[in-house]
């Protein structure tokens, strides 16, 4: 299934952390050289000792490093890379980034600068769905930002409501609005914070489900027209709009509701002529348990995500390297039904944060971080070591844990068992959750939803030694 030779010569790869060192392992395999970048911040990390070249593009500030295009392009040319890797995060969804690649006659892995611009914007992506018949929640997504206009079509729309920034992702500019009083505050609220974010304060509204479930297909596309789906990923277990854990299969999905949101997923990618590696993501009402009428397009994400290896688990698939491949021109060589899945993946997040205030992020030394070592069905994804510090500049991941095993039940408990041997000292972590989420009956009985966290908070957010037990 998997051609033999390497598709670059040398790839620089424009991100850090465990992506970084995810896309290096990749590339090694292949027989392609790298060159990492990093910030001040992050010299001596680990993904600069694991590429074959490492270039310091400035200080520990995003924007004075991982986000200075200039700097990365330059670090490019002067190792004499073929491409640039964005990784996720960051730069993986600028236009402005593709384009600068391009210019400089360097490939960029992932779609066109065009692409990136039809699906970044939430109300653009909207229409693009509509047009080629994927279901949409009510909403509003034009360019009329006045604040009354804007209450108006909240009341059309019906209560509760939630307001996104058109520019928006990782749950930023996010507002939900249960009654017309809340509107304006929530209103000011979501544009300052997209207007920070990212440089856009206009925003869309939609109806708000207050019992869902995040649903997302994961997409493979080549420049030769051919669009595969690779299954679906369940990631309704999350924390301020934020994924905490992933999996796939989705628990309780009928097989017409599956096939009919990879249909939908297939179509709009089609639509706008997508290439490389991207999700599309659904919300679906399970107010009536999940039925095929009831999901909805929420948005596309034009990159790699943060949980594809759950897809790898299952399908036995690289998609680094199908991302490499179809940036060199190469044809997929599968159809969907080549495909097959096996058994059932759950991924976690490790994060350096304290679920009991809030999800504070605690930077600091990692006096004791081990992981336990990789095993059969059992993945570990890191770009940490013990005596490293997280700094508060960027994401507070620390790590990723991906379980395989023949049942859902299995990889529960092969997940369970390991969250309760690992150990991360000098910073708080949010460890005990995820062994908690994975012990709850509603959890391990499929119950998943985007609230199930907060529903659970008694439970699950109480501080070490002190939640009550689950019932």
């Amino acid at each position: 299934m998997t051609p033999s030779s390497p598709p670059f010569a040398k790839v620089l790869i424009a991100n850090r952390g465990e992506i970084a060192c995810r896309i290096i392992r990749t590339c090694r395999r292949l027989g392609v050289r790298t060159v990492a970048v990093f910030s001040d911040a992050d010299e001596g990390s680990l993904h600069t000792l694991m590429a074959d070249d490492a270039v310091l593009i400035g200080g520990a500030r995003a924007a004075e490093s991982y986000l200075n295009i200039a700097a990365i392009i330059d670090a490019a040319r002067k190792t004499g890379c073929e491409a640039i890797h964005p990784g996720y995060g960051f730069l993986s969804e600028n236009a402005n980034f593709a384009e600068a690649c391009d210019a400089a006659g360097i490939c960029f892995i992932g779609p066109s600068a065009a692409t990136i611009r039809s699906m970044s914007y939430k109300g653009a992506a909207r229409q693009i769905a509509e047009s080629c018949g994927v279901p949409l929640l009510p909403g509003y997504d034009g360019d009329e930002q006045d604040e009354a206009f804007l209450a108006n079509e909240a009341e059309r729309i019906g209560w509760p409501i939630i307001i996104k920034a058109v520019a928006g992702g990782g749950g930023k500019g996010m507002r939900r609005v249960d009654a017309p009083a809340q509107f304006p505050r929530n209103l000011a609220a979501a544009r300052r914070e997209a207007q920070s974010a990212f440089g856009n304060d206009q925003v869309l509204l939609e109806k708000f489900l207050v019992e869902p479930r995040h649903i997302e297909v994961q997409i493979l596309a080549d420049s030769h027209g051919k669009v595969v789906s690779l299954f679906e990923r369940d990631c309704s277990i999350q924390r301020k709009h934020q994924k905490v854990i992933e999996e796939s299969p989705a628990p309780g999905m009928p097989e017409d509701m599956r096939a009919e949101m990879i249909s939908a997923a297939v179509r709009l990618a089609a639509q706008v002529g997508y290439e490389g590696v991207g999700t599309v993501e659904f919300v679906a009402d399970v107010s009536a348990g999940l039925r095929v009428d009831r999901f909805y397009f929420l948005e596309m994400n034009t990159r790699l995500q943060v949980e594809h290896p759950v897809t790898e688990m299952i399908t036995g698939l690289d998609l680094v390297e199908w991302q490499l491949r179809v940036a060199a021109g190469e044809a997929i060589p599968f159809d969907r039904e080549g495909i097959t899945r096996t058994g059932h993946a759950l991924e976690v997040r490790l994060c350096a944060e304290d679920p009991s205030k809030m999800f504070l992020p605690s930077p600091g030394e990692l006096t004791r971080f081990d992981l336990g070592s990789e095993v059969c069905g059992l993945r570990i994804e890191t770009g940490l070591r013990q005596g490293d510090k997280v700094t508060p500049y960027y994401d507070s991941l620390l790590a990723k844990l991906v379980v395989h095993a023949a049942s859902r039940d299995e990889a529960i408990r092969t997940l369970g068992d390991r969250l309760q041997i690992i150990q991360v000292e000098g910073l708080k972590s949010n460890r005990l959750l995820l062994q908690r989420i994975c012990a709850h009956p509603d959890f391990t009985a499929g119950g998943v939803s985007t609230t199930f966290i907060e529903r659970n908070a008694e439970v699950l957010l109480a501080p070490e030694a002190s939640a009550p037990a689950a019932t």
